[in-house]
């Protein structure tokens, strides 16, 4: 304890800050490394593919102005697109859902469930401290702006925990966020304009042992066969992290350690960094209340294209009856565990253009410009394998 009362005076809190560099170095150092290259050009190459299926679908032409900018056109309608990014949400609406604790405040005042919270900064560390000494159970770290699930730790019980998991969320963002850790699976729930479109169960990435390999290879051996697989494979490798060490911790292991043939080891809690086959529909295990809940969190939020993230024990039941809770609503969200998991995917991109092209339209309407071909304001997309 007397260490980490030193630490909460100004000379520590220099410290922190400068292990927190160091670890932004490191992430940015690897992300420039030919692995983080070939994952960036793996993710051009699917939300490439993505957009001109759903072009074709709709009958628009496509064309590419600029590394993954694409103008899609039918009739006078027009609209643009790069890899997730899309016309659908204003910036105002983007950087109010890019700031955690300003979300969690707008669900509150609807009334939604959200976990208990406490924002810091590494200045004001004692006071996250403290506040978790409030409640029993588990914590969550992570960076006030999500940074897609970079510096997030989970399994945080002591003051030493919650020191080391603000220096890794901190590379990310000053702004700091530690919240009681929900109990459950993740659930991503994509909404279009309030409806529905597709919803997700992510488990954490796992590997399953060889009984010969030490986990550390089984990982170098996951990470080389996503880059292989190209875009059908993941966008994201397993990262070594603080999340990583703590939950191979819990199970006993470490990356040394050498399970036994068959032991499927889970390696994060943070789902961020899983795999294909990590992700399968769950659009028929909610009920009626969860689904009501997301729209009601990205309506809050007033977010047109959303990735609602729900943790519950059973999605069958109302939040409330589970303990589950709304973990997050992402703009720009991600595409691609819905069109590769386990089972079926849905091709989502469709019925997001279809609405880009209408909301064109409508504008070029209200300004009294000709307005061409109208986009069909819905549109019947198929699953892909």
């Amino acid at each position: 304890m007397a260490a980490i009362r030193q630490l909460l005076h100004k000379s520590g809190q220099e410290v922190l800050k400068a292990f927190a560099i160091a670890i932004r170095a490191r992430d940015w150092y690897s992300r420039q490394r030919p692995e983080g290259q070939l994952l960036g050009k793996h993710r051009s190459q699917f939300y490439s593919a993505v957009w001109r299926e759903a072009a074709a679908e709709v009958g628009a032409n496509v064309e590419l102005l600029h590394d993954d900018v694409f103008e899609i056109r039918l009739g006078q309608a027009l609209t643009r697109t790069r890899q997730t990014a899309t016309a659908a949400d204003d910036p105002v609406t983007l950087d109010v859902a890019a700031n955690k604790p300003l979300v969690y405040r707008l669900l509150s005042k609807r009334g939604l469930r959200i976990p208990n919270y406490c924002e810091f900064t590494l200045g004001s560390i004692g006071q996250a401290i403290a506040y978790t000494k409030q409640f029993a159970g588990e914590w969550v770290v992570k960076p006030a702006n999500g940074a897609a699930g970079r510096g997030a730790t989970t399994g945080v019980v002591t003051a030493f925990d919650l020191v080391r998991a603000a220096i890794a969320a901190a590379a990310y963002d000053s702004n700091l966020l530690v919240e009681q850790q929900a109990q459950g699976d993740v659930y991503r729930l994509l909404y279009l304009n309030g409806k529905l479109l597709d919803a997700v169960q992510r488990s954490s990435p796992s590997v399953l042992a060889d009984g010969r390999s030490s986990i550390r290879k089984l990982i170098q051996l996951e990470n080389q066969a996503r880059l292989k697989s190209g875009p059908l494979g993941g966008q994201t490798l397993i990262r070594r992290d603080l999340d990583l060490h703590r939950t191979l911790a819990k199970q006993g292991l470490s990356l040394c350690s050498v399970p036994k043939r068959g032991t499927v080891v889970t390696l994060k809690t943070v789902i961020n960094e899983n795999s294909a086959a990590d992700n399968v529909s769950a659009t028929g295990k909610l009920c009626h209340s969860i689904i009501e809940d997301g729209a009601a969190a990205a309506d809050a939020i007033g977010v047109r294209l959303a990735g609602v993230d729900v943790i519950t024990r059973d999605p069958r039941v109302p939040l409330e009856q589970s303990g589950g809770i709304i973990l997050e609503v992402n703009t720009t969200p991600g595409y691609h565990y819905h069109y590769h998991r386990r089972d079926r995917g849905i091709a989502v991109a469709i019925p997001i253009l279809s609405s880009l092209l209408l909301q064109a339209t409508e504008k070029l309407g209200s300004s009294g410009e000709p307005g061409g071909a109208k986009p069909p304001d819905a549109v019947i997309y198929r699953a892909t394998p």
